[in-house]
């Protein structure tokens, strides 16, 4: 017989880099789901949300999920690393993931549930699961846009102290429990000068809108990479290896349309 998923909550090192800012919350929630709490009970317990978090049974039949949720104000949870690190996101980012789910909305209203997405609601499905949010130098974004690796890991590692790297996708951080060299996020600028999360919530709320998703305003980062983060990258070395670090097939600029300042 399989374990539970929810042994999986067990094997989270909350002292990672990219976890250690959410250990305060999720800590004591998945240790209260390892004790025998329903998982949604558990997240409902972890502090206010904007959101009522309940059992993946009570989704209807035939009802999309995020249609559900603007509707009802309720997040159908599945047992799991998945969706625990869902309603981690919900608490830590509330302005954010309710824009989120109100492009979400709006796209499946004007053309309902298709068997492709659509380039909008692909966008948002990517920031949503596998976005990290950058705030950084000039410099440093743009060898990020380049896929200049040498130059962004290595000529300007110094500047990598002015940066400030935090993780939104609630499967990127699920990936990232089980780490492997390999695993990219899709990395949003945030032009904000504040550090703290409430700020970046209220600027990324007021910034996202499905047109300028749609455009794939994203850089790719190979996330254990970045500096600080993983011991192996002290070593130069470690960015030659091109089936991670990969050269760019293309000259790629993101739109200077939407690179917004923070108010």
């Amino acid at each position: 017989m399989s374990p539970p998923v929810t042994s999986d909550l067990a094997t989270i090192d909350w002292t990672a880099p990219w976890l250690s800012p959410w250990q305060s919350r999720g800590e004591v929630a998945a240790r209260r789901v390892l004790a025998g709490v329903a998982q949604a009970a558990a997240l409902n317990e972890a502090g206010a949300a904007p959101v009522c978090f309940v059992p993946q049974s009570e989704l209807p039949a035939g009802v999309a999920y995020e249609k559900y949720i603007f509707d009802k104000g309720r997040v159908p949870t599945r047992d799991g690393l998945h969706d625990f690190f869902n309603g981690l996101v919900w608490h830590r980012f509330p302005l954010t993931k309710k824009r989120l789910n109100e492009l979400q909305a709006t796209q499946i209203a004007r053309t309902g549930i298709q068997p492709e997405r659509g380039p909008a609601r692909d966008a948002l499905t990517v920031f949503d699961e596998n976005a990290a949010l950058l705030q950084a130098p000039d410099a440093l974004w743009e060898a990020l846009v380049a896929k200049d690796w040498q130059r962004l890991f290595v000529d300007l590692r110094p500047l990598w102290h002015e940066a400030h790297v935090v993780l939104f996708g609630h499967a990127l951080m699920e990936k990232l429990v089980f780490a492997r060299k390999s695993m990219t996020a899709h990395v949003y600028r945030v032009s904000c000068a504040s550090h703290s999360v409430p700020d970046i919530d209220r600027w990324l709320a007021d910034d996202l809108t499905a047109d300028k998703l749609a455009s794939k305003p994203f850089a790719h980062l190979p996330v254990l990479g970045v500096p600080g983060w993983w011991a192996g990258n002290e070593e130069p070395a470690f960015y030659d290896d091109v089936t991670v670090f990969r050269p760019p097939k293309a000259s790629r600029e993101i739109p200077t349309q939407w690179v917004t300042e923070c108010p």
